[in-house]
C-alpha cells in the first residue's frame, strides 16, 4: 500500500507542489516566496517534496545526509520553525486531498491510509525538526563567533591612537567582550586616544549608549581619552530623543574627522605634502 501511495504522489507531484506553494504563500508572516527567485523556490520545493516522501517505503528511513543538507539550506534561506511545521502539515494535507480526488484513497481503505499518514508524518516531522534545530544552533553559534571576531578588535592606526570599529547589534554579552578587548588593547598599545567607530551599528538605543558610556569611562580609568565617531544623522536624532547624555567625551560624524581631533589631542596634525 505504501508503494502504491508513493507512485501516486510522484505521479501528481506537480499538482501537489502547486497547491502546497499556494497554501504556503497565504502565510503573510513569512516572506520566503516573495524574496527568493522563482527557480530557486521551485528547486527547494522539489527537494522538500523528495525529503517528505523518502521514508514512505517499507523499512525506509530519511537519509541523514540529505536531511542535513536540506535543513542547512532552509536555515540559510530563513525558514522559521513555524514555517517548517506548516510546510509539513500543508504537504501532508494536499497529498491526502490529491490521493482522494484520484481515488487512491476511498471509503473502503480510508482508515488504513489514515494510519499510514500518521506513521509517515509523525516520525518524519520529528527528524526534520531535530535536524533543523541542530543546524540552527550551529549557524547562530558560527555567526556569533564571526561577529565577535569582526567587531571587537582595537586597531592601532598611529602612535598613541587606536580605533575600535563596532559592527552589528551590541548586546550585554558583546559589550563585555568589547570592554575586555578595549582595555587590554589600550594598555598593550599604550594608546592615549581611542576612537569607538559606530558606523556599523544599526541602532543606538539607551542600552547601547549605556554600554558605550561604560566603555568610555573604563578607558579614562586606564589613562586614555575616548572619542565616539561615525554618528549618522538618524543616530544623533535618536540620542537626542532618548535624552542620552554623551557630553563627557568628544563625538564626530565621521572617522576622518575623529582622526583629525585625535591628532590634535596628541599635538599632531595632518599636513598635505606637495608631490612636486
Amino acid at each position: 500500500m505504501n508503494k502504491k501511495m508513493v507512485v501516486a504522489i510522484n505521479a501528481h507531484m506537480d499538482e501537489i507542489l502547486k497547491r502546497w506553494q499556494r497554501g504556503m504563500e497565504d502565510d503573510k508572516g513569512e516572506r520566503y516566496f516573495e524574496i527568493m527567485p522563482e527557480h530557486l523556490v521551485d528547486k527547494t520545493s522539489r527537494e522538500f517534496a523528495e525529503l517528505m516522501t523518502s521514508n514512505l517505503l517499507e523499512n525506509d528511513v530519511v537519509n541523514p545526509e540529505k536531511l542535513s543538507d536540506f535543513t542547512g539550506k532552509i536555515v540559510r534561506f530563513g525558514w522559521s520553525i513555524k514555517f517548517v511545521n506548516k510546510s509539513i502539515d500543508q504537504f501532508s494535507s494536499v497529498s491526502f486531498d490529491v490521493l482522494e480526488e484520484n481515488e487512491v484513497i476511498t471509503r473502503d481503505n480510508l482508515r488504513a491510509y489514515m494510519d499510514i499518514f500518521v506513521r509517515w508524518i509523525t516520525p518524519l516531522r520529528e527528524s526534520i525538526i531535530e535536524a533543523y534545530s541542530v543546524e540552527w544552533e550551529r549557524t547562530v553559534s558560527l555567526q556569533k563567533i564571526a561577529l565577535q571576531e569582526l567587531s571587537a578588535s582595537l586597531i592601532p592606526v598611529f602612535d598613541k591612537i587606536s580605533v575600535m570599529p563596532l559592527v552589528g547589534t551590541i548586546d550585554t554579552e558583546r559589550a563585555k567582550l568589547i570592554m575586555e578587548n578595549l582595555l587590554e588593547g589600550v594598555v598593550k598599545q599604550r594608546a592615549e586616544v581611542v576612537l569607538l567607530d559606530i558606523t556599523g551599528v544599526p541602532v543606538v538605543d539607551t542600552m547601547v549608549a549605556h554600554h558605550i558610556i561604560q566603555a568610555a569611562d573604563a578607558v579614562r580609568l586606564v589613562g586614555a581619552k575616548c572619542m565616539l565617531v561615525g554618528i549618522r544623522p538618524e543616530i544623533a536624532q535618536t540620542i537626542v530623543t532618548l535624552g542620552i547624555e554623551l557630553t563627557d567625551f568628544t563625538t564626530t560624524s565621521t572617522l576622518r574627522r575623529g582622526m583629525q581631533e585625535a591628532l590634535k589631542m596628541t599635538n599632531r596634525q595632518m599636513v598635505e605634502v606637495d608631490s612636486q
